[in-house]
């Protein structure tokens, strides 16, 4: 009897296995879409779609993402209700046939298919293969173009080093499928600044429409305006800060009175100049920059908008350069703390693009010469004056030169290290007077900081070790002091050429590095596709 229950026993161990096998695989399956998505319950054959991406070899960039989704669906029409086309479908047709709006110049694949197939909606109540694909490929042209951008090598091409955020819009397909209405929200992992500066855009865009701007002549002979002052390019002043909002309204006059002078400030403080009333030649160089011009601009920074993801926001504490606006941003709760003028590298010594934690501050730094100032200036200065290291507080140390901390110090009485490949960190300077400047590149790569003390103050603010008079002590006198950061900050060095401040003004900065160019001309390489 022992010996016929033991096989027994183990051929229904052996089914009781195969049962729960089969139970794990049958739930592993991926899920088909919900029934709140109201689509009809059919499936396509898989083959069909590397049939469907050989017929429109433009789409195939999307070939990967549209298996995926459909492994995801077991195949099954996600396009189409009972009624035909479904709600989103028309929706997302629209949008794309409204990309200018979001700041993408650039055509269609296959528009002419897709203009018969959304313009006859109503021929297309039965479940087609070729209109479902494309529909999804669609999907995925749209979610490519507004929310990432170009690829991120091209970024890197073009100096970014920035890190690219990384989504899949698979899933995201869903919940705009059950609410369509979710397109049109400003909540898909792109920064505020994005939908801000679309709101310029728009507003640009109609003004180009009414093509009111003319040129402003300035007599030669005037070398400046003033509030008094008559000249028949006051009126056409008046006109233009009119067209931009800048004053409520043009009562076309040729004399700078108050209300001119209100514009000029709004102007001023929109373009980031000094803050006074003086109208210059290079203000109205400014002035004379054509919209359409003016409109590229924008869509150029919200394409940089597109590779930075919404998750930096979420830092407790960050610091922003925006090496056009020659400006840094300290915040805290996302709320900005502090803002300084900077100074950045020259053409030939460019600022890199990039981020990296900020670990210490070094108070009375030595400045350890670099091999190629070594090289390029300081060597041939001391062969031409023996004195040279002393008179600049400079000695050897080893192989190298270094520069003594002190007052007279080229990186000042403090600086902020977040340890870079590229040897950029932000610090003091004994030269003050740049800061006073519109334009601020001078350095050779590293940021030089107006308000130094005042950083440092904001960035040791909770520590409880740290006060105001301690830093300011450690900075005036003593030796090199290092301190470590008990939390590190995340510092992002970019580049924005045109940006919506705190108080909604759009601000324009000049293209320090002439970069905006080679970007335009990516964005745009693809507008004739046919």
């Amino acid at each position: 009897m022992k010996k016929i229950f033991t096989p027994l026993l183990l051929v229904s161990f052996m089914l009781l296995i195969v049962l729960i096998s089969c139970k794990k695989k049958v739930e592993s399956q991926p899920t088909i879409l919900p029934t709140s998505l109201n689509t009809i319950d059919v499936a396509f054959d898989s083959t069909q779609v590397q049939t469907f991406f050989t017929k429109y070899p433009k789409l195939k960039t999307y070939q990967s993402d549209v298996e995926k989704l459909y492994r995801k669906h077991q195949f099954h029409y996600i396009w189409f209700d009972k009624d035909g086309l479904n709600e989103f479908s028309g929706l997302l047709y629209n949008k794309v046939n409204n990309l200018s709006s979001e700041g993408i110049e650039t055509a269609i694949p296959y528009k002419d298919k897709l203009d018969a197939i959304y313009d006859n909606a109503e021929n297309h109540q039965k479940a087609d293969i070729e209109t479902e694909l494309l529909s999804s490929s669609l999907y995925f042209f749209y979610a490519n173009k507004v929310y990432d951008g170009i690829d991120s090598q091209k970024s890197k091409e073009l100096g970014w080093f920035l890190p690219r955020k990384k989504q899949s819009y698979v899933h995201y397909l869903d919940s705009l499928l059950v609410n369509p209405s979710l397109i049109n929200k400003k909540e898909k992992g792109l920064i505020k600044q994005y939908y801000l500066l679309r709101d310029e855009l728009q507003k640009y865009q109609k003004l180009e429409k009414k093509e009111d701007f003319k040129t402003i002549v300035l007599d030669p002979k005037i070398k400046s305006l003033k509030p008094g002052d008559s000249a028949t390019a006051i009126a056409q002043i008046r006109k233009y800060l009119f067209l931009t909002e800048a004053i409520s309204t043009d009562s076309k006059s040729n004399v700078y009175d108050s209300e001119l002078e209100t514009g000029i400030l709004n102007f001023k403080k929109s373009s980031g100049n000094a803050a006074n009333n003086i109208i210059l030649p290079y203000h109205i160089k400014y002035m004379n920059v054509p919209i359409a011009k003016r409109i590229k601009t924008i869509m150029v920074n919200m394409e940089r908008c597109r590779w930075i993801s919404s998750d930096i926001t979420k830092s407790k504490e960050l610091i922003v350069v925006n090496i056009p606006a020659y400006e840094l941003t300290f915040f805290r709760d996302g709320k900005p703390e502090l803002r300084s003028k900077v100074v950045v590298g020259k053409a030939m010594h460019k600022t890199v693009i990039f981020s990296a934690p900020m670990k210490h501050i070094v108070f009375r730094p030595y400045w350890n010469v670099p091999a190629s100032i070594l090289k390029n200036e300081v060597l041939p200065a001391i062969a031409k004056n023996p004195n040279y290291l002393a008179q600049h507080n400079m000695e050897w140390k080893d192989d190298f030169v270094r520069q003594r901390p002190g007052e007279t110090n080229s990186l000042g009485l403090v600086k902020f290290l977040f340890p870079n490949s590229n040897a950029i960190y932000l610090h003091d300077t004994p030269s003050k007077s740049l800061f006073n400047r519109d334009v601020r590149a001078f350095s050779h790569g590293c940021i030089r900081v107006a308000k130094p003390r005042e950083l440092a103050v904001a960035i040791m603010k909770n520590d409880p070790k740290w006060n105001a008079e301690k830093i300011n002590a450690k900075m005036d006198s003593g030796d090199e002091y290092w301190y470590t950061l008990k939390d590190k900050i995340p510092v992002y060095i970019g580049y924005f050429t045109s940006w919506v401040n705190n108080d909604g003004v759009l601000q324009f900065y000049d293209d320090v590095y002439k970069r905006d160019d080679a970007l335009a001309t990516l964005l745009f390489e693809n507008k004739e596709l046919k």
